[in-house]
């Protein structure tokens, strides 16, 4: 069902959907949509893996049976919001990861049995995923799902991702000399700490359901704990 281009980005082909088998007519399953979702990170670094987007999806069918949400699009929309993230790194940020992903998804559902307005639900809900995008969740899926990616980056998991991510760029491990806000990303000077003063510490005030909000309580008091006690740790004050 699936093939690489040039720039070894995936490809959703549509092969295999369509196919008439004892008389039925078979379109995409979730079954294709996972198996695609998984080929997108294939050779994706370890903060923006395949694992993030399991626990998105776990998230996402927690915070979404409490709220009431649609958990079929909560389901897709969680497998499909990261699927163009691979260009977003290797554009080092020029290319929008949740725009991508909206239009590649609008592809891999256009055999997938949904109504026209669930659809369009996924679509949006991956569109306005992203944290510093331009757009707005407007349905109650989409502002799950942009919780439950949040929720992700923020906590004990939300820690050794921002560590893991500056290891990959070659980040230096504290870079005290310099405010973050002169500070460029996608450079060394994109440490941990960067991370979290610039986007992890507003991510609590932007949740935008009641569990999303309580759950990112205690998450967000065991990261800012954390980091107080590193910044005094690495100036030997403790």
């Amino acid at each position: 069902m699936f093939y690489h281009d040039h720039k070894e980005l995936p490809v959703f082909d549509g092969m295999g959907a369509g196919k008439v088998i004892l008389g039925l007519s078979m379109g995409v399953t979730l079954h294709d949509i996972i198996r695609f979702s998984t080929e997108c990170f294939m050779n994706a670094p370890g903060s923006h893996d395949w694992e993030h987007t399991r626990r998105v999806c776990n998230l996402c069918l927690h915070i979404g049976k409490v709220e009431g949400a649609d958990l079929e699009v909560l389901k897709i929309a969680a497998y499909l919001h990261d699927i163009g993230r691979l260009q977003e790194e290797t554009t080092q940020g020029a290319v929008c990861h949740a725009e991508r992903g909206a239009e590649m998804a609008e592809a891999v559902l256009r055999d997938y049995p949904l109504s026209d307005d669930r659809r369009r639900n996924v679509i949006h809900s991956i569109r306005t995923h992203r944290f510093r995008g331009n757009h707005h969740p407007e349905t109650l899926e989409a502002k799950v799902l942009f919780d439950a990616d949040k929720l992700d980056a923020i906590g004990a998991v939300g820690i050794a991702r921002a560590y893991l991510f500056a290891g990959e760029l070659g980040a230096k491990l504290h870079n005290p000399d310099v405010r973050p806000e002169d500070t460029r990303s996608y450079t060394r000077e994109d440490t941990g700490y960067r991370e979290y003063r610039l986007k992890l510490s507003k991510v609590r005030e932007r949740m935008l359901t009641a569990e999303g909000k309580r759950l990112a309580e205690e998450r967000h008091r065991f990261m800012k704990a954390f980091f107080e006690r590193f910044v005094s740790e690495y100036d030997g004050r403790q």
